[in-house]
């Protein structure tokens, strides 16, 4: 049984790793606690933030690939932005999914919409929510305003999928990381849904730069990347991070 690890970020705000295959977080306020992220599903993710909390829980859910959703049927509510319900849902049909339902015996709960500009009030500490057009075309961020935390999903990562059919262009997550760059004055740190600590917020100004090297054709550093959809491209932005992408740059 792969284990979810908890790591405390501060009083109030937990790192959830699951077997270093995707992270979730929890955020407890005074009055409710919020899930960002329900990883994939391998351990009870209820039981795991009722041993911290007994506060009402609420789910949001990054975006809606499967190693971020898998876990929402041990909660009774789970929020994502509409334009990844489809993609969400299909998942959902899936093997994995279904063997989940079997093997438990609970079922996923219906997504409930949630865009940006929404803040969600827990008590003493406020996420703003905050869309990003990009690794899918419904991600979002999540601003603790309190703690100047940016919660980032795929969405702003060390190694950005960007070749998968279900994502944005390069052009359109230019578009989107234009302009979010305001958020380097609002928030400090970035807690992204492959980390296993804290990243500075400078992360959105490396990806930006690549994005932006990318559209401009300075490629001489990229390399092929294989993965399980076939044969695509890297392109390094720093000393140890990529963005994949597809050809031809859209």
């Amino acid at each position: 049984m792969k284990k979810i690890i908890l790591s405390k970020i501060n009083d109030h705000v937990y790192l959830l790793d699951e077997d270093h295959m995707s992270t979730g977080y929890l955020v407890v306020g005074s009055k409710k606690a919020v899930v960002i992220d329900t990883m994939n599903g391998f351990e009870n993710l209820y039981e795991v933030v009722r041993s911290i909390t007994d506060l009402p829980i609420m789910v949001i859910n990054t975006h809606g690939h499967p190693d971020h959703i898998g876990g929402n049927l041990y909660f009774d509510n789970a929020h994502l932005h509409e334009r990844d319900f489809e993609l969400a849902q299909g998942f959902m049909k899936e093997g994995f999914f279904q063997e989940l339902i079997q093997k438990t015996g609970l079922s996923y709960p219906e997504f409930t919409p949630i865009k940006g500009g929404d803040v969600i009030d827990l008590g003493g500490l406020h996420l703003e929510i905050i869309e990003i057009d990009g690794h899918t075309r419904g991600g979002i961020l999540l601003l603790l305003k309190e703690d100047r935390i940016l919660f980032t999903g795929d969405a702003i990562n060390h190694h950005l999928w960007m070749q998968l059919p279900t994502s944005s262009t390069m052009s359109e997550l230019e578009k989107s990381l234009t302009s979010l760059l305001y958020l380097k004055d609002e928030a400090d740190i970035i807690l992204h849904g492959h980390a296993r600590g804290i990243d500075d917020i400078s992360l959105i100004d490396k990806l930006y730069q690549g994005v932006k090297d990318i559209l401009a054709g300075k490629n001489e550093k990229d390399t092929p990347y294989e993965w399980f959809g076939g044969k695509d491209m890297q392109h390094p932005f720093d000393e140890y991070s990529v963005i994949c992408y597809r050809l031809p740059v859209e």
